[in-house]
C-alpha cells in the first residue's frame, strides 16, 4: 500500500519559499572582497608628488690633487725650489716663492700685495642684502700669470715645477677660482706653467 505524502500547510509553504529566496546582502557583509582602488589613489598621488619635487643636483669637478702628507722620512731637495703660493684676497693676491713674499708689480721680494685689482676686468654680481646687480672690479688674472711666468724663470732650477698652492676664504667666488687656476696653469702662449694646482688651508 503506497504511502500518503504529507501536504504542507500554507504557513509552512510560505515559511520553506521565504527561505530559499536569494538573501541581499548589506554593503557591510558584501562577498568579502577587498576594493583596493582608494588605496591605488593614494600610492599614485604620493609617487606624483614625490617625481615632481625631486630635485636635480649639478656636480662641478675641479681637476686638483690633494696636499701630500710630508713625513718625518722625507728627503731635503737637492736643488732649489719655488714653492709657489698664491693667496686670493679681495683686494689682489699675495705671492710667496723661494720662502720669502713677492712685492708690489711683482718685481722682487717686498710687503704688499704682489698683483693688485683690474680696473679694465670687471665682474657682475647680485648683493645678497639689496638684490641688486652690481658692477666691480675684478683680479687682474694676465697680471697673475706674467708674475709666475716671471718667477718661474728666474732660475733653470724652477723650469721642471709644476705645483702652485691656493689659499682663498670661503667667500671667494667658485668662478674666480677657476680663472685663478687657468691663470696659473698655462702662459698666453698656451706654454704650461703649474699645471699641478693644490688648494692650501687658510690660517
Amino acid at each position: 500500500m503506497a504511502q500518503e505524502t504529507e501536504q504542507l500547510s500554507a504557513a509552512q509553504r510560505g515559511k520553506v519559499r521565504r527561505l530559499s529566496q536569494p538573501k541581499e546582502l548589506s554593503p557591510d557583509e558584501e562577498g568579502g572582497e577587498l576594493n583596493i582602488v582608494p588605496f591605488l589613489d593614494i600610492i599614485t598621488n604620493v609617487l606624483m608628488f614625490v617625481l615632481a619635487t625631486v630635485a636635480v643636483t649639478f656636480t662641478a669637478i675641479i681637476d686638483t690633487q690633494p696636499p701630500k702628507p710630508a713625513g718625518n722620512s722625507a728627503r731635503p731637495p737637492s736643488t732649489p725650489q719655488l714653492s709657489l703660493n698664491v693667496i686670493m684676497l679681495k683686494e689682489g693676491f699675495f705671492v710667496s716663492a723661494i720662502g720669502q713674499r713677492i712685492g708690489p708689480g711683482c718685481q722682487g721680494a717686498g710687503a704688499g700685495l704682489a698683483v693688485g685689482m683690474s680696473q679694465t676686468i670687471t665682474r657682475t654680481y647680485v648683493d645678497r642684502v639689496t638684490k641688486e646687480k652690481k658692477t666691480v672690479p675684478d683680479y687682474d688674472y694676465p697680471a697673475l700669470t706674467e708674475c709666475v711666468e716671471r718667477l718661474k724663470n728666474i732660475s733653470t732650477d724652477f723650469a721642471a715645477e709644476r705645483q702652485v698652492v691656493i689659499t682663498t676664504g670661503p667667500d671667494t667666488e667658485f668662478q674666480q677660482v677657476i680663472n685663478v687656476m687657468d691663470a696659473l696653469r698655462k702662459n698666453a702662449k698656451g706654454d704650461e706653467l703649474f699645471p699641478e694646482v693644490l688648494f692650501g688651508v687658510p690660517k
